[in-house]
């Protein structure tokens, strides 16, 4: 059985002395949440919130990542920085990096490679924009950018890499797709992954869904079979609210 996964995505919000005192404020009401809980931060956040997360159920991970150890690569951040500061996690192709910073399905699957070397577990986003949905090309959207994001990664890792499926189109708008379709194409997701690797990876893999989770709603996409949880942007940025989606089912 698969435990929800729930991902807090802050973006580029709170400062260094705010990431502090909001997890003060988080950590006692999702100190029994029966899932995981990640906050992705900003990377000048990194350090504090590793520092008030410590000895509890938070864990924390960076929102973007450089494939490269170390070198002339001016203003970029390395896996091996991000996992030195303490952080576990890190997602990989957010819509917002493909769409505003030109990431590519290229970078995308470097950026897995390296995340896995360096001993991070990869968040890694896919999903269509309103004009692949339009011409229901959704299925070969996500496929194609899942194949992409995992080729000539080795069979032994796939199973420590989580995929979010996140709409561009829903993601800050407050609309959302049914639970019920969500359900089917992250049910797609998972069959090309039984496909490709097998019955027990596919099994064992977390798959989220993203894209305008709030507390009003989390509660009917978390309790579809086959969505693990979600990543959740803007409604993570107030603690209560975020406690709430973490809590869904209470």
């Amino acid at each position: 059985m698969r435990k929800k996964f729930i991902v807090g995505n802050m973006k580029m919000n709170k400062l260094p002395s705010e990431i502090g005192p909001y997890i003060e404020r988080l950590k006692p009401l999702v100190k029994d949440a029966e899932g995981d809980v990640v906050l992705c931060v900003p990377s000048t956040n990194i350090q504090n919130a590793v520092l008030h997360t410590k000895g509890t159920n938070i864990k924390v991970g960076a929102q973007n990542m450089y494939w490269k150890a170390q070198g002339a690569f001016t203003g970029a951040v390395s896996p091996l920085m991000i996992k030195d500061l303490g952080a576990e996690y890190v997602l990989v192709g957010h819509s917002e990096r493909r769409q505003l910073f030109i990431e590519t399905d290229w970078s995308v699957n470097k950026k897995v490679a390296a995340a896995l070397e360096y001993g991070l577990t990869p968040i890694v986003c896919i999903g269509e924009n309103l004009e692949q949905r339009a011409h229901n090309r959704i299925e070969e959207v996500i496929i194609v950018q899942l194949s992409l994001a995992l080729r000539d990664i080795p069979k032994h890792d796939i199973h420590k890499i989580i995929i979010a499926y996140e709409p561009l189109w829903a993601i800050g708008t407050g609309q959302t797709p049914k639970k019920e379709e969500v359900n089917e194409i992250i049910g797609w997701v998972r069959e090309k992954i039984r496909t490709s690797y097998g019955e027990k990876i596919a099994e064992e893999m977390i798959i989220q869904y993203g894209g305008s989770v709030n507390a009003t709603n989390s509660k009917r996409f978390f309790n579809m079979p086959e969505i693990d949880g979600g990543l959740v942007g803007g409604a993570c940025l107030e603690p209560e609210e975020f406690a709430k989606i973490i809590n869904y089912n209470d």
